[in-house]
């Protein structure tokens, strides 16, 4: 996986490329502590370039929420190609996070 984190007017706007797994685990701990030091009340995920993500790769937008929930931070995940919508989906995410194409 491969990230580039962007402050914004509201917030954050983190890009994510690649496929996001288990192994990217370590990686993902830079972009929780970003969220944890940021401004505003908004997290943009651009899923846009992110081709697969598995159950470690949700279990890390969990945590993302985790951390931004006490801080009134929203979390939203947009632009997934639809092997990643269909994935966001089945886990039901829609319920948890703000999805949008």
């Amino acid at each position: 996986m491969d990230y580039a984190v962007q402050t914004a007017a509201d917030g954050l706007r983190v890009t994510l490329a690649g496929r996001m797994t288990l192994v990217d685990h370590e990686k993902f701990r830079a972009v929780v502590e970003s969220i944890e030091r940021m401004q505003g009340e908004r997290c943009v995920f651009d899923l846009s370039g992110l081709e697969f993500v598995d159950s470690s790769g949700l279990g890390m937008f969990l945590i993302a929420r985790d951390v931004a929930l006490p801080k009134n931070v929203e979390i939203e995940l947009f632009g997934a190609q639809e092997s990643v919508r269909r994935i966001l989906q089945i886990a039901k995410f829609q319920t948890l996070f703000r999805v949008t194409p």
